[in-house]
């Protein structure tokens, strides 16, 4: 039996890029004043709105590139959240705590671009509805 366990490695590395996301997420679901706080102290406009919007991308958008459903999108919608945040909470570059949690959101940003270049991989919804599309002809609808 020739098992290719390379397969494996798209959704294992979705897994691992999500959970940052997911988590981070999560706690802002448990902490909404907090987060609400957080967010106005930084001088960021519409703290209301951010943390609705952070929610939501970092939950759905997170479980979205998880599942390898829609996965471009949603990895550029999240490669572009890394990028606002560092640029939002994390350009005190003289401070090297912010220092290496903006070069960290430019990291999570660069591998989430790979995911927008290269797609989900061979287990993904993605990858199973081209497979469906190919099977059946319908070649209307693009990725």
């Amino acid at each position: 039996m020739n098992t290719d366990y390379r397969a494996y490695l798209a959704p294992f590395g979705r897994l691992l890029l999500i959970a940052v996301f997911l988590l981070s997420g999560l706690s802002k679901i448990g902490n909404p004043s907090g987060t609400i706080a957080y967010i106005g102290s930084t001088g960021a406009p519409l703290p209301v709105v951010g943390y609705a919007l952070s929610v939501a991308i970092e939950v759905g958008v997170s479980l979205l590139l998880l599942l390898g459903y829609k996965t471009r999108a949603a990895a550029t919608i999240l490669a572009l959240f890394c990028v606002a945040t560092a640029l939002l909470f994390h350009s005190n570059l003289a401070d090297q705590n912010q220092m290496i949690h903006f070069m960290k959101n430019m990291a999570m940003a660069g591998g989430l671009l790979q995911l927008v270049a290269f797609g989900a991989g061979a287990i993904s919804i993605d990858n199973r509805h081209h497979r469906d599309r190919a099977r059946t002809g319908d070649v209307s609808l693009a990725d």
